[in-house]
């Protein structure tokens, strides 16, 4: 009977200590964004076949990874690119929601200043649109905000220190 009893009593410390264990990740994990792995290869292929075919003709590939470079360097410059993500708790304290119009004037301004030619500026929209739309893709995106919280990134403070990529 001394057996049946302590057998009993160590299966229900095992059980006990495995549910306290997986509760504790589950919690642990809930509270970590979700991995989203932004690989430049593949985005620039993606965006390259979402571009509308007139925009395919008038873009170089050359051309096409540098705007997404510039894009990648805006993103980072307000805070939407962080350095360190692995296991980085969810911490946006303040939501900045990406108008498609500052970018495109950011993308137009960098092409002009690092010699890339872009024939006709609708292209640079088109790059930013389908470029978003990679990024919803691989999950890298947020909830679309309301229109009464709308804050446009150009209007979010610049983070500190941009490296180049």
């Amino acid at each position: 009977m001394s057996t049946f009893l302590l057998i009993l009593l160590a299966a229900v410390l095992v059980f006990v200590i495995a549910a306290v264990v997986v509760g504790r990740e589950a919690h642990r994990l809930d509270a970590v964004a979700p991995r989203s792995v932004y690989i430049p290869e593949e985005a620039a292929e993606f965006v390259a076949e979402y571009l509308p075919a007139d925009t395919q003709a008038r873009l170089t590939p050359a051309d096409l990874d540098q705007l997404l470079t510039f894009h990648m360097r805006w993103l980072h410059s307000k805070g939407l690119q962080p350095s360190n993500v692995v296991d980085r708790r969810q911490d946006i304290a303040t939501p900045v929601v990406i108008a498609e119009d500052s970018v495109a004037a950011y993308l137009l301004g960098e092409a002009e200043r690092n010699g890339v030619e872009i024939l006709d500026d609708v292209d640079v929209v088109h790059v930013v649109d389908a470029h978003l739309a990679y990024f919803e893709a691989i999950g890298a995106v947020g909830p679309q905000a309301a229109p009464d919280d709308v804050i446009d990134a150009a209007d979010a403070p610049d983070a500190p220190d941009v490296p180049d990529v």
